[in-house]
């Protein structure tokens, strides 16, 4: 039996006597697209950072590929992870930010990566410029190649798309589609559901911290933007 690419073991999160995430029980199969969606503080970024282990949860085990996150800290090796916050080094310029991840990982022809996430980015004339003089824009791009330069077999994306050009949007759609033709594996919170919706397979509603819908998925942005308002006023 194939071991899903995620899954969780009723994890929640809790700061202090506020509930962030109720326990949660999650499955993922390896080459699924699964979209989460919910209002602001519903849940979707804790989801996302326990998946990633950069968070502990309050309860539970979470399990990449079939081995326990919190035991198996080389797994998270599998894992491409963005967020809000870019994990780029201000100091660094854009090719000593990739390159530092690159040693991270361990990857083999660096250069040949570096080179090829520059230029997918579209970021080479700006290489050896420091981030701290980055614009919002810039600093997605360079997080987006941060997060796949190690070919991760499980993306956890959260807004994606946020502060991108029509242009990169078009780019890094193609960018998921084609990593989605080679079987990785997404978890992505986004509010674009006009981008997201073509990709999906699955679609997880969370409000309040637990999850109030999970079915597959096939269908237009409108239908989609549909289903999350009607579960939002069930809930009412």
């Amino acid at each position: 039996m194939v071991a899903a690419a995620i899954d969780l073991q009723k994890i929640s999160k809790n700061f202090g006597s506020l509930v962030a995430l109720h326990p949660t029980e999650l499955t993922v199969s390896k080459g699924e697209y699964v979209l989460v969606i919910g209002a602001n503080g519903a849940g979707k970024t804790t989801l996302l950072r326990l998946v990633a282990g950069v968070s502990r949860p309050s309860s539970g085990r979470v399990f990449i590929c079939g081995k326990n996150l919190r035991t198996n800290a080389e797994n998270r090796a599998k894992i491409g992870l963005l967020t809000h916050h870019s994990m780029l080094y201000e100091d660094l310029t854009a090719e000593e930010n990739l390159r530092f991840y690159s040693q991270l990982y361990c990857i083999k022809e660096k250069d040949l990566k570096i080179e090829h996430s520059l230029e997918l980015m579209d970021l080479n004339r700006w290489r050896h410029r420091k981030v701290s003089g980055f614009s919002r824009g810039m600093r997605q791009r360079l997080s987006i190649a941060r997060a796949i330069i190690h070919n991760p077999s499980v993306l956890l994306l959260d807004e994606p798309y946020s502060g991108l050009d029509p242009t990169t949007r078009e780019t890094l759609q193609k960018l998921l589609l084609e990593l989605k033709t080679h079987g990785h594996t997404f978890l992505m919170a986004t509010h674009r559901l006009e981008d997201a919706a073509p990709l999906a397979d699955r679609v997880i509603v969370i409000e309040t911290g637990q999850i109030i819908v999970d079915e597959p998925w096939q269908g237009s942005a409108s239908e989609l933007a549909k289903l999350f308002e009607s579960r939002k006023e069930r809930t009412l």
